[in-house]
């Protein structure tokens, strides 16, 4: 009787038998289950209670981490994915499907309510809050072990994933200490002398010794430690089982994903993706298990550049890694995966409108990043090559006023724009004005934000996840989940 009545009072509420999460706020909320039951209600559910809550360890733990990904970000890519692509944004669809734990997390550094994303890493890889900058040393000169060091202790493999060069912030934060993120060149000696299993990325420049300053061959330095070294997608495809990974795939970070599927030439570079189930398949069989990280890097990087082509396909491509994580993961069984992002940057959105929906799904349109299409942009452009070339690669119709303002920034007329990532002073700032008149989309800046962000967890371990954290709890809550001290 007792289970009849339960039933049928969750079947009432649409809520799973086996959802604790969902049961404890039906029990919470339900006013009639309350009048109706004199039994107390945690003792009906004690068996299956226990059954849900009975600890599984950890042993992976893939950490995805979307750079800069403000949650508008999130919006527009899922939107994108519906409106577009005839399908949710496997993002969202976590979410949807009610398969995962969901929290917000607030981003602070050390210094600062808005982090930068080696003090954001670092808070993940070290445990503790730095200063800006900074990776995995306090204020006072304390060296705080990063996460990966610890994973490697306990016997586990581990790895890391970018599409911006493997030496950057992010992967830097959960592997090494350094007084300065800037310190690429180093960094990427630091990897080799502790010697992590899968890293890859772009960054030749700081492997090549035709590149370097110092003329170190830093791809002899792997050899020799046993590492095998990967240039291309064929090298990818063809690495050998049980050797240690460095790929190297571009000369600074990897190109945005729009760019290389337009590009035939960029197509030798894989995907976030393709490296991502690369490095699962070469270390899925450790008998330990292992810990990889995985960066959407230039989802940042198209944030300070306001370019929402960049935005939306390298969101999208992230998101491409997050169902090949997600396949392994729930056939694997045991391995906890966290979904998240360091910090918001520019915090773009969708503006209202009567036109709002045409104009957004206009982007579909787009065929190059902003930056391809700036870069491609001369002094010695007229009005109507400027007209053209943008009608081209965006089918917008500038007036000759908009291309003649576009035109007087190669000439030197305009201010040159700055901006994080913006070496060759392109009017990033100048052209997302003219794109928000005509795909609905604004940006509120070019830098980060400090806004609290998304994290969502599945697989074991999950269920220690708080609604609200700090960046820092991510440290120990990974380890908890893996049993490792």
């Amino acid at each position: 009787m007792q289970q009849s009545v339960i039933k049928y009072f969750l079947d009432l509420n649409c809520i799973p038998n086996s959802n604790v999460m969902n049961r404890r706020k039906f029990l919470k909320g339900s006013a009639l289950l309350s009048g109706i039951l004199t039994l107390n209600p945690w003792d009906l559910f004690a068996g299956q209670h226990n059954v849900q809550t009975k600890k599984r360890e950890a042993k992976n733990i893939i950490f995805m981490i979307s750079d800069g990904m403000s949650s508008g970000t999130l919006a527009m890519a899922d939107l994108y994915s519906r409106n577009i692509l005839g399908h949710g944004g496997n993002w969202m669809n976590l979410y949807r499907e009610n398969k995962i734990s969901r929290a917000l997390m607030d981003t602070a550094s050390a210094s600062s309510i808005v982090t930068d994303s080696a003090a954001a890493s670092s808070s993940f890889g070290g445990g503790f809050r730095v200063k800006n900058g900074v990776l995995n040393i306090g204020s006072n000169g304390e060296h705080y072990l990063p996460v990966w060091q610890k994973f490697m202790k306990a016997g586990k493999k581990t790895g890391c994933v970018t599409t911006v060069t493997i030496t950057h912030a992010t992967p830097a934060g959960f592997c090494i200490n350094s007084e300065s993120r800037n310190a690429e060149p180093e960094i990427a000696e630091m990897y080799a002398n502790i010697g992590f299993d899968v890293m890859m990325g772009g960054g030749d420049e700081f492997f090549n010794p035709l590149k370097r300053q110092d003329k170190k061959d830093v791809y002899d330095l792997y050899k020799k430690k046993g590492y095998e070294v990967l240039k291309t997608k064929s090298d990818l495809k063809n690495v050998k089982k049980d050797t240690k990974i460095l790929g190297v795939f571009n000369t600074g970070a990897l190109p945005y994903s729009i760019d290389r599927q337009n590009t035939p030439a960029l197509q030798t570079i894989p995907t976030l993706a393709e490296m991502t189930s690369s490095a699962i398949s070469q270390m899925k069989d450790h008998k330990e298990g292992f810990v990889l990280q995985v960066e959407g890097g230039k989802v940042d990087w198209a944030a300070h550049a306001n370019d929402v082509a960049a935005l939306l396909h390298d969101q999208i491509a992230f998101e491409e890694a997050l169902k090949v994580v997600m396949d392994f993961a729930e056939k694997d069984g045991n391995t906890l995966v966290i979904v998240t992002t360091d910090h918001g940057n520019a915090n773009p959105g969708t503006i209202y409108g009567p036109e709002a929906t045409e104009k957004f799904n206009s982007i579909a349109e787009y065929k190059y990043t902003n930056e391809f299409i700036l870069n491609s942009i001369h002094a010695d452009f007229n009005i109507q090559q400027v007209k053209d070339w943008i009608y081209e690669t965006n089918t917008i119709r500038l007036t000759d006023d908009e291309a003649r303002y576009m035109l007087n920034f190669y000439s030197g007329l305009e201010k040159q724009e700055a901006g994080l990532y913006n070496y060759k002073k392109l009017p990033f700032k100048a052209y997302s004005e003219i794109q928000k008149k005509h795909n609905s989309v604004g940006w509120i800046s070019m830098d980060h934000s400090g806004d609290y962000v998304e994290l969502a967890m599945f697989g074991p371990g999950s269920e220690l996840l708080q609604p609200f954290v700090k960046n820092t709890d991510l440290h120990y809550l990974m380890l908890k989940a893996a049993s490792v001290e």
